[in-house]
């Protein structure tokens, strides 16, 4: 198996497919004013770092880093395809994003899921992970539909 995490390609026309299937299940999850995923033109900014992992040239799984404040970035747009589940290769992409908040002087993430039982797993493996329920943050606001956690990191190097 050949997996390799590389910084998304806006111009690839499967990452749209892929982005467009994960809002696609988001909106059918929650209501619409409870989706707070990005699309592609969202996640394609200067203040976004995007990741994909390839598994034998299959775009399998995404991840993003947004930045909320100075030393505080948001973890955006991570899935796995279906058919990849189970695999790690989400907890892969995550320690890959994790390394690289650090290495950049990042002290703390924080995301935002969703409180329905199809976000469970999500959950449960955000929590393995070290991130802990929190207030909601940034520009988000109380919703009975979401559920905010975070974690601070181990800073590996001064932010430049």
């Amino acid at each position: 198996m050949n997996q390799q995490i590389l910084r998304a390609d806006f111009a690839d026309p499967r990452l749209e497919e892929f982005l467009g299937e994960h809002l696609a299940d988001m909106l059918a999850t929650s209501p619409p004013e409870s989706v707070h995923a990005l699309d592609l033109a969202g996640l394609d900014r200067p203040s976004v770092r995007m990741w994909v992992l390839y598994d034998d040239g299959v775009l399998a799984a995404t991840g993003a880093l947004a930045s909320v404040e100075l030393g505080h970035e948001e973890l955006k747009s991570m899935r796995t395809r279906a058919a990849y589940r189970g695999r790690g290769l989400a907890r892969r992409m995550l320690h890959h994003l994790v390394a690289d908040a650090s290495e950049r002087g990042i002290g703390r993430l924080s995301l935002e899921t969703g409180t329905e039982d199809y976000f469970a797993p999500a959950r449960a493996f955000y929590a393995s992970e070290g991130f802990a329920a929190c207030e909601p943050f940034g520009a988000y606001e109380l919703d009975p539909n979401s559920v905010f956690m975070t974690r601070e990191l181990l800073v590996v190097a001064e932010a430049s």
